[in-house]
Protein backbone atom coordinates (compact mmCIF):
# COMPACT_ATOMS: atom_id res chain seq x y z
CA UNK A 1 0.00 0.00 0.00
CA UNK A 2 1.21 3.47 -0.75
CA UNK A 3 2.30 5.75 1.87
CA UNK A 4 0.91 9.33 1.67
CA UNK A 5 2.32 12.17 3.22
CA UNK A 6 -0.31 14.43 4.87
CA UNK A 7 1.60 17.39 5.71
CA UNK A 8 -0.89 20.60 4.50
CA UNK A 9 -3.80 18.40 6.36
CA UNK A 10 -2.15 18.67 9.56
CA UNK A 11 -0.86 22.22 9.12
CA UNK A 12 -4.37 23.18 7.93
CA UNK A 13 -6.57 21.49 10.96
CA UNK A 14 -3.55 22.93 12.91
CA UNK A 15 -3.86 26.58 11.60
CA UNK A 16 -7.98 26.37 11.48
CA UNK A 17 -7.98 25.50 15.18
CA UNK A 18 -5.91 28.97 15.80
CA UNK A 19 -8.58 31.37 17.42
CA UNK A 20 -6.21 34.15 16.53
CA UNK A 21 -3.26 34.34 13.71
CA UNK A 22 -0.83 36.47 16.84
CA UNK A 23 -1.12 33.42 19.19
CA UNK A 24 2.14 34.31 20.82
CA UNK A 25 0.99 33.78 24.48
CA UNK A 26 -0.55 30.58 23.40
CA UNK A 27 2.82 29.35 21.71
CA UNK A 28 4.42 30.43 25.41
CA UNK A 29 2.06 28.14 27.26
CA UNK A 30 2.31 25.32 24.69
CA UNK A 31 6.17 25.50 25.78
CA UNK A 32 5.68 24.77 28.77
CA UNK A 33 4.26 21.38 28.47
CA UNK A 34 6.37 18.31 28.19
CA UNK A 35 6.45 17.44 24.53
CA UNK A 36 6.40 13.50 24.61
CA UNK A 37 8.42 11.72 22.07
CA UNK A 38 7.58 10.37 18.78
CA UNK A 39 8.41 6.35 18.45
CA UNK A 40 9.12 5.55 15.08
CA UNK A 41 9.50 1.39 15.59
CA UNK A 42 11.74 -0.38 13.17
CA UNK A 43 8.98 -3.58 11.76
CA UNK A 44 12.10 -5.92 10.71
CA UNK A 45 11.62 -5.54 6.98
CA UNK A 46 13.84 -4.76 4.16
CA UNK A 47 15.36 -1.11 3.53
CA UNK A 48 17.01 0.25 1.03
CA UNK A 49 20.92 0.41 0.82
CA UNK A 50 24.19 1.08 -1.16
CA UNK A 51 23.97 2.14 -4.35
CA UNK A 52 20.18 3.16 -5.14
CA UNK A 53 19.48 4.73 -8.76
CA UNK A 54 16.56 6.69 -9.13
CA UNK A 55 15.01 6.60 -12.24
CA UNK A 56 13.00 9.57 -13.44
CA UNK A 57 9.46 9.50 -15.18
CA UNK A 58 8.54 13.08 -16.30
CA UNK A 59 5.13 12.58 -17.41
CA UNK A 60 3.66 16.19 -19.45
CA UNK A 61 5.31 19.03 -20.19
CA UNK A 62 8.40 20.12 -18.21
CA UNK A 63 11.51 22.64 -18.98
CA UNK A 64 14.60 21.78 -19.44
CA UNK A 65 15.31 24.14 -16.52
CA UNK A 66 12.55 22.49 -14.72
CA UNK A 67 14.09 18.85 -14.93
CA UNK A 68 17.78 20.55 -13.85
CA UNK A 69 16.41 21.48 -10.66
CA UNK A 70 15.43 18.10 -9.78
CA UNK A 71 18.26 16.21 -11.39
CA UNK A 72 20.69 18.87 -9.45
CA UNK A 73 19.07 18.43 -6.10
CA UNK A 74 19.51 14.17 -6.65
CA UNK A 75 22.87 14.66 -7.30
CA UNK A 76 23.37 16.50 -4.22
CA UNK A 77 22.71 13.89 -1.89
CA UNK A 78 25.51 12.37 -2.47
CA UNK A 79 28.08 15.15 -3.62
CA UNK A 80 30.54 14.73 -0.61
CA UNK A 81 30.64 18.56 -0.18
CA UNK A 82 33.05 19.05 2.65
CA UNK A 83 31.17 22.58 3.25
CA UNK A 84 28.88 22.20 6.30
CA UNK A 85 26.13 21.96 6.63
CA UNK A 86 25.17 20.59 3.08
CA UNK A 87 22.84 18.37 1.39
CA UNK A 88 24.99 15.57 1.55
CA UNK A 89 25.57 16.02 5.16
CA UNK A 90 22.28 15.79 5.81
CA UNK A 91 21.37 12.79 3.80
CA UNK A 92 24.20 11.06 5.42
CA UNK A 93 21.41 10.94 8.60
CA UNK A 94 19.38 7.98 7.19
CA UNK A 95 22.28 6.08 7.69
CA UNK A 96 21.28 6.08 11.22
CA UNK A 97 19.01 3.87 10.50
CA UNK A 98 19.27 0.00 10.15
CA UNK A 99 19.65 0.68 6.44
CA UNK A 100 23.01 2.13 6.31
CA UNK A 101 24.78 4.18 3.84
CA UNK A 102 22.50 4.54 0.91
CA UNK A 103 24.16 6.18 -2.54
CA UNK A 104 21.50 8.14 -4.58
CA UNK A 105 22.16 7.71 -8.42
CA UNK A 106 20.50 9.34 -10.72
CA UNK A 107 19.66 6.53 -13.39
CA UNK A 108 17.59 6.78 -16.60
CA UNK A 109 15.39 9.48 -17.42
CA UNK A 110 11.86 8.71 -19.39
CA UNK A 111 9.97 11.64 -21.07
CA UNK A 112 5.84 11.21 -21.20
CA UNK A 113 4.94 14.67 -22.81
CA UNK A 114 2.11 13.25 -24.91
CA UNK A 115 0.03 12.67 -21.81
CA UNK A 116 -0.20 9.15 -22.46
CA UNK A 117 -2.39 8.11 -20.00
CA UNK A 118 -4.44 11.57 -19.85
CA UNK A 119 -4.23 14.17 -17.14
CA UNK A 120 -6.49 12.27 -14.59
CA UNK A 121 -4.75 9.57 -13.05
CA UNK A 122 -5.10 7.13 -10.32
CA UNK A 123 -2.84 5.47 -8.42
CA UNK A 124 -3.06 2.61 -10.70
CA UNK A 125 -1.77 5.03 -13.51
CA UNK A 126 1.65 6.22 -11.45
CA UNK A 127 2.26 2.64 -10.74
CA UNK A 128 2.48 1.59 -14.65
CA UNK A 129 4.25 4.82 -15.01
CA UNK A 130 6.88 3.78 -12.48
CA UNK A 131 6.99 0.23 -13.80
CA UNK A 132 8.32 1.76 -17.59
CA UNK A 133 11.53 2.20 -15.58
CA UNK A 134 13.79 -1.00 -14.37
CA UNK A 135 13.61 -2.35 -11.25
CA UNK A 136 16.43 -3.75 -9.51
CA UNK A 137 18.04 -1.64 -6.48
CA UNK A 138 15.93 1.76 -8.08
CA UNK A 139 13.71 3.68 -6.58
CA UNK A 140 11.36 4.74 -9.93
CA UNK A 141 10.14 8.75 -9.19
CA UNK A 142 6.97 9.84 -11.03
CA UNK A 143 7.10 13.63 -11.78
CA UNK A 144 3.81 14.78 -12.71
CA UNK A 145 3.47 18.08 -14.45
CA UNK A 146 1.00 21.20 -13.03
CA UNK A 147 -1.95 19.82 -15.42
CA UNK A 148 -2.36 16.64 -14.42
CA UNK A 149 -4.34 15.87 -11.77
CA UNK A 150 -4.10 12.82 -9.45
CA UNK A 151 -5.90 11.12 -7.21
CA UNK A 152 -5.44 12.47 -3.50
CA UNK A 153 -3.19 15.18 -5.14
CA UNK A 154 -4.32 18.10 -3.28
CA UNK A 155 -6.94 16.67 -1.09
CA UNK A 156 -5.10 14.39 1.28
CA UNK A 157 -1.68 14.21 0.01
CA UNK A 158 1.32 16.01 -1.77
CA UNK A 159 3.27 12.90 -2.76
CA UNK A 160 3.48 9.37 -1.97
CA UNK A 161 5.63 6.67 -1.91
CA UNK A 162 5.47 2.62 -2.06
CA UNK A 163 6.06 -1.17 -3.06
CA UNK A 164 5.01 -2.43 -6.35
CA UNK A 165 5.61 -5.41 -8.14
CA UNK A 166 7.52 -5.88 -11.93
CA UNK A 167 8.92 -8.62 -14.24
CA UNK A 168 12.72 -8.54 -14.16
CA UNK A 169 14.16 -11.61 -16.77
CA UNK A 170 11.03 -13.41 -16.38
CA UNK A 171 10.75 -12.86 -12.65
CA UNK A 172 8.23 -11.38 -10.48
CA UNK A 173 10.53 -8.96 -8.33
CA UNK A 174 9.29 -5.78 -6.02
CA UNK A 175 10.60 -2.49 -6.31
CA UNK A 176 9.87 0.90 -4.55
CA UNK A 177 7.80 3.99 -6.20
CA UNK A 178 7.46 7.53 -5.40
CA UNK A 179 5.29 10.24 -7.03
CA UNK A 180 5.40 14.12 -6.40
CA UNK A 181 3.22 16.73 -8.44
CA UNK A 182 3.86 20.06 -9.64
CA UNK A 183 1.01 21.85 -7.28
CA UNK A 184 1.64 25.56 -8.44
CA UNK A 185 -1.90 25.77 -10.56
CA UNK A 186 -3.90 23.27 -7.95
CA UNK A 187 -2.77 23.93 -4.70
CA UNK A 188 0.42 25.75 -4.07
CA UNK A 189 -0.50 26.89 -0.46
CA UNK A 190 -0.39 23.51 0.36
CA UNK A 191 2.03 21.39 -1.71
CA UNK A 192 4.33 24.33 -1.84
CA UNK A 193 4.51 26.02 1.35
CA UNK A 194 6.50 27.95 2.45
CA UNK A 195 6.95 29.32 -1.17
CA UNK A 196 3.63 30.24 -1.24
CA UNK A 197 1.57 31.89 1.55
CA UNK A 198 -0.30 28.57 3.23
CA UNK A 199 -3.98 28.24 2.41
CA UNK A 200 -5.39 28.77 6.15
CA UNK A 201 -4.06 30.27 9.37
CA UNK A 202 -1.50 33.12 9.79
CA UNK A 203 -0.53 34.68 6.06
CA UNK A 204 3.28 35.29 7.33
CA UNK A 205 4.77 36.47 3.37
CA UNK A 206 6.34 33.29 1.95
CA UNK A 207 10.05 32.35 1.06
CA UNK A 208 10.42 33.50 -2.60
CA UNK A 209 11.28 30.10 -4.64
CA UNK A 210 15.02 30.08 -5.32
CA UNK A 211 14.39 29.24 -8.85
CA UNK A 212 11.57 31.25 -9.53
CA UNK A 213 9.45 28.41 -9.75
CA UNK A 214 7.49 27.97 -6.76
CA UNK A 215 5.77 24.53 -8.34
CA UNK A 216 9.25 22.87 -9.04
CA UNK A 217 10.85 24.01 -5.72
CA UNK A 218 7.71 22.80 -3.67
CA UNK A 219 8.44 19.78 -5.61
CA UNK A 220 11.59 19.07 -4.45
CA UNK A 221 10.38 19.43 -0.43
CA UNK A 222 8.29 17.09 -0.93
CA UNK A 223 10.64 15.05 -3.60
CA UNK A 224 12.84 14.71 -0.39
CA UNK A 225 9.91 13.78 1.91
CA UNK A 226 9.26 11.00 0.17
CA UNK A 227 12.82 9.88 -0.07
CA UNK A 228 13.66 9.76 3.07
CA UNK A 229 10.28 7.42 3.52
CA UNK A 230 11.01 4.98 0.53
CA UNK A 231 14.48 4.68 1.88
CA UNK A 232 13.61 4.13 5.68
CA UNK A 233 10.51 2.25 4.76
CA UNK A 234 10.47 1.05 1.14
CA UNK A 235 8.00 -1.89 1.61
CA UNK A 236 5.40 -0.97 4.26
CA UNK A 237 7.57 -2.42 6.88
CA UNK A 238 10.36 -0.88 8.14
CA UNK A 239 10.26 2.32 10.02
CA UNK A 240 7.35 3.80 11.35
CA UNK A 241 4.54 4.93 13.47
CA UNK A 242 1.08 4.04 13.11
CA UNK A 243 -0.73 1.80 10.74
CA UNK A 244 1.32 0.60 7.86
CA UNK A 245 -2.32 2.16 5.62
CA UNK A 246 -0.79 5.68 7.02
CA UNK A 247 2.51 5.80 8.80
CA UNK A 248 4.19 8.45 10.51
CA UNK A 249 7.64 7.98 8.25
CA UNK A 250 11.30 10.06 9.00
CA UNK A 251 10.51 13.06 7.61
CA UNK A 252 6.57 13.22 8.09
CA UNK A 253 7.12 13.03 11.72
CA UNK A 254 8.44 16.45 11.83
CA UNK A 255 6.13 18.07 9.24
CA UNK A 256 6.26 21.48 8.59
CA UNK A 257 9.41 22.65 10.58
CA UNK A 258 12.03 24.08 8.42
CA UNK A 259 14.06 25.72 11.13
CA UNK A 260 14.23 26.69 14.71
CA UNK A 261 11.06 28.32 16.13
CA UNK A 262 8.94 26.72 13.55
CA UNK A 263 5.28 26.70 14.14
CA UNK A 264 2.11 26.67 12.14
CA UNK A 265 2.34 28.90 9.06
CA UNK A 266 5.77 30.08 10.30
CA UNK A 267 9.04 27.85 8.44
CA UNK A 268 11.34 29.05 11.37
CA UNK A 269 13.54 31.59 12.10
CA UNK A 270 16.30 32.02 8.53
CA UNK A 271 19.85 32.85 8.38
CA UNK A 272 21.05 35.36 5.56
CA UNK A 273 23.95 33.93 3.95
CA UNK A 274 25.32 37.89 3.01
CA UNK A 275 28.16 36.74 0.77
CA UNK A 276 25.66 35.60 -1.99
CA UNK A 277 22.39 37.28 -0.70
CA UNK A 278 20.97 33.78 -0.14
CA UNK A 279 18.52 33.16 2.60
CA UNK A 280 19.60 29.72 4.23
CA UNK A 281 17.49 28.52 6.87
CA UNK A 282 19.21 26.74 9.81
CA UNK A 283 21.93 25.48 7.61
CA UNK A 284 21.03 25.73 4.02
CA UNK A 285 23.66 27.02 1.77
CA UNK A 286 24.96 27.65 -1.66
CA UNK A 287 26.61 24.24 -3.06
CA UNK A 288 29.88 26.31 -4.23
CA UNK A 289 31.33 22.64 -5.08
CA UNK A 290 28.80 22.28 -8.22
CA UNK A 291 28.91 26.60 -8.50
CA UNK A 292 25.02 26.51 -7.62
CA UNK A 293 23.03 29.26 -6.95
CA UNK A 294 19.98 27.17 -6.26
CA UNK A 295 19.36 26.92 -2.57
CA UNK A 296 17.27 24.24 -0.79
CA UNK A 297 14.65 24.49 2.02
CA UNK A 298 12.90 21.33 3.52
CA UNK A 299 11.85 19.60 6.90
CA UNK A 300 13.24 18.22 9.35
CA UNK A 301 14.59 14.27 9.41
CA UNK A 302 14.77 12.38 12.75
CA UNK A 303 18.36 11.71 14.16
CA UNK A 304 18.01 8.12 14.84
CA UNK A 305 20.00 6.71 18.66
CA UNK A 306 21.26 3.59 17.88
CA UNK A 307 21.03 2.75 21.75
CA UNK A 308 17.23 2.48 20.80
CA UNK A 309 17.01 0.14 18.69
CA UNK A 310 14.65 -0.92 17.69
CA UNK A 311 12.39 1.62 18.85
CA UNK A 312 13.64 5.32 17.73
CA UNK A 313 12.67 8.07 19.97
CA UNK A 314 12.05 11.16 18.15
CA UNK A 315 11.04 14.44 19.58
CA UNK A 316 10.70 17.44 17.41
CA UNK A 317 11.35 20.50 19.30
CA UNK A 318 14.33 22.83 18.74
CA UNK A 319 16.38 25.26 20.82
CA UNK A 320 17.64 28.51 20.41
CA UNK A 321 18.04 30.18 17.29
CA UNK A 322 20.90 28.58 15.00
CA UNK A 323 24.51 29.60 15.85
CA UNK A 324 26.62 31.34 13.52
CA UNK A 325 28.18 28.64 11.67
CA UNK A 326 24.87 27.66 10.40
CA UNK A 327 24.24 24.76 13.07
CA UNK A 328 21.01 24.64 14.96
CA UNK A 329 20.80 22.46 18.07
CA UNK A 330 17.80 20.34 17.86
CA UNK A 331 16.97 17.89 20.52
CA UNK A 332 16.42 14.95 18.13
CA UNK A 333 15.06 16.63 14.63
CA UNK A 334 18.08 17.08 12.29
CA UNK A 335 17.52 19.96 9.24
CA UNK A 336 16.09 17.25 6.46
CA UNK A 337 17.05 18.55 3.69
CA UNK A 338 19.43 21.69 4.05
CA UNK A 339 18.74 22.58 0.57
CA UNK A 340 16.06 24.40 -1.16
CA UNK A 341 16.01 27.07 0.86
CA UNK A 342 14.52 30.81 -1.14
CA UNK A 343 16.13 34.15 -1.14
CA UNK A 344 13.51 36.13 0.81
CA UNK A 345 11.87 39.17 -0.27
CA UNK A 346 13.62 42.41 0.81
CA UNK A 347 10.33 44.07 1.66
CA UNK A 348 9.14 40.94 3.79
CA UNK A 349 11.64 40.43 5.95
CA UNK A 350 11.37 37.16 8.20
CA UNK A 351 9.27 37.18 10.79
CA UNK A 352 10.96 36.59 14.68
CA UNK A 353 9.72 35.43 17.63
Amino acid sequence: MASTFHFFILLSLLLSSLPNPSFATTRKLAALVQQQPLILKYHNGELLKGNTTVNLIWYGKFSPVQRSIIVDFLRSLNSGSTLQPSVSSWWQTTEKYKSGVCTIVVGNQILDESYSLGKSLKTSDIIALASKALHMNSINVVLTAADVAVDGFCMSSCGMHGPAFGDVKDKRSKFAYAWVGDSVTQCPGQCAWPFHQPIYGPQTPPLVAPNGDIGVDGMVINLATVLAGTVTNPFDDGYYQGPASAPLEAVTACSGIFGSGAYPGYAGAVLVDKTTVVTASNGALVDLDNNRRQTDLSPFLPKQSPSLSPFRQLQCRHSEPPIAAFEVHVSACETAMRTYLGTESPSHPPMRK
